[in-house]
């Protein structure tokens, strides 16, 4: 299967190694991997700052980049087109390591470019748009990546749109077990963690009073997961002010190191991270 990855700017920005992990699992899962080099944001800050005109520039751009993921998966036809040299040409999905943006293309998308100008219909990308979570187990099927997480104590924070939006309540639980970890029941696991992107801004200290409501009942764990880079970064940023210790994952570090063993966490280094995700950046024509 050939997807197409949108990076999203987080991981672009703070994550490089949950977005080479990505490349590296969807490789493992038997995927090919394409990364449209002219990606940008996929205006969501823009959008729930109602400044409409601008989230839907970025969305009709969004649209024209990622074009070739339109077509219908499996369709022999678009298989056998042409690739552009750095785009999605025949992809059958779009992949994100995020919930919230996932969730602007998929839900939000449709709403914003109804009725207006677009350079492809939007409905078309949004339904082959997928969460990293989401796609594994619905798209790919698969719930088991390995054993290299045996012995984590792993609690999953629920992203609110992936949760409430795109109804992922179990994917992100099942697949951490699937590669080994045990899955902490958490009573706060699907509260807000108070980043809500523009919300963490302007109303500061409520932002960080939901934060600390969620690390005051985090049960005993050596991880925090989640899959989406605003949640975790906001969380992590709570939990190094008060020097508790929890380690912050991204999911699709704790995947890769569940199919990769865990030693692999403590070889890596922050300069091989962010070469590892130019790399995995590169589109697969020029390598």
């Amino acid at each position: 299967m050939r997807v197409a990855l949108f990076v999203t700017c987080l991981a672009d920005h703070y994550f490089a190694e949950a977005a080479a992990d990505t490349v590296r699992l969807l490789r493992h899962l038997g995927c090919e991997v394409a990364f449209p080099a002219d990606q940008t944001c996929c205006g969501q800050p823009a959008y729930n700052a109602g400044r409409l005109g601008e989230a839907r520039r970025m969305a009709e751009h969004t649209l024209g980049v990622f074009a070739g993921a339109v077509g219908e998966p499996g369709d022999p036809a678009a298989s056998d087109a042409p690739a552009a040299p750095d785009g999605p040409a025949a992809t059958d999905a779009v992949v994100l390591p995020s919930g919230s943006c996932a969730t602007m293309v998929k839900k939000f998308y449709p709403r914003l470019l109804a009725g207006g100008r677009d350079t492809a219909p939007p409905t078309a990308l949004a339904d082959r748009t997928f969460d990293l979570a989401e796609f594994i187990v619905h798209r790919l099927g698969v719930t088991e990546l390995g054993s290299g997480l045996a012995g984590r104590r792993v609690a999953v924070h629920q992203g609110c749109h992936a949760l409430r939006e795109l109804r992922l309540e179990t994917e992100p639980a099942v697949l951490l077990e699937g590669a080994g970890a045990e899955v902490v029941p958490w009573e706060a696991q699907e509260e807000c963690c108070g980043f809500g992107g523009l919300f963490s801004v302007k109303m500061t200290a409520v932002s960080a009073a939901m934060a600390d409501r969620k690390l005051d009942t985090l049960p005993e764990v050596d991880w925090v997961v989640s899959g989406d880079g605003g949640c975790v970064l906001h969380l992590d940023g709570r939990n190094r002010a008060r020097g508790t210790g929890v380690e912050f994952v991204h999911l699709a570090t704790a995947l890769w190191r569940g199919v990769a063993g865990d030693a692999r966490a403590a070889e890596g280094s922050d300069v091989a991270a962010v070469r590892d995700a130019a790399e995995a950046a590169r589109p697969l024509e020029a390598r």
